[in-house]
């Protein structure tokens, strides 16, 4: 179950990259299926392949810092855009 700070954590690692690639999309905060003490913060990513590894990049670094400073893993997964029309529906 996802606590508090992991989903405000999370939220914040949305927005750090929402602010720099506007286009991205947030599709769900769920705990990973593999491991349950890692999140996956599921996007919609830049069609563009390198403004997708920029972000993933980007993504890198702040997952690397929440990890550091909070003890929480928590990493961006790439969502498919009909998993966002679902959850609009």
């Amino acid at each position: 179950m996802i606590n508090f700070k992991q989903q405000e954590l999370s939220h914040q690692l949305f927005d750090k990259l929402k602010a720099q690639f506007p286009e991205i999309e947030l599709v769900s905060i769920v705990e990973s299926p593999f491991q349950r003490d890692s999140i996956w913060v599921n996007i919609i990513k830049p069609e563009n392949d390198d403004r997708r590894l920029e972000l993933n990049e980007l993504a890198a670094d702040i997952s690397t810092d929440i990890l550091m400073d909070y003890g929480y893993e928590i990493m961006i997964s790439s969502a498919i855009r009909a998993e966002l029309e679902k959850k609009a529906a």
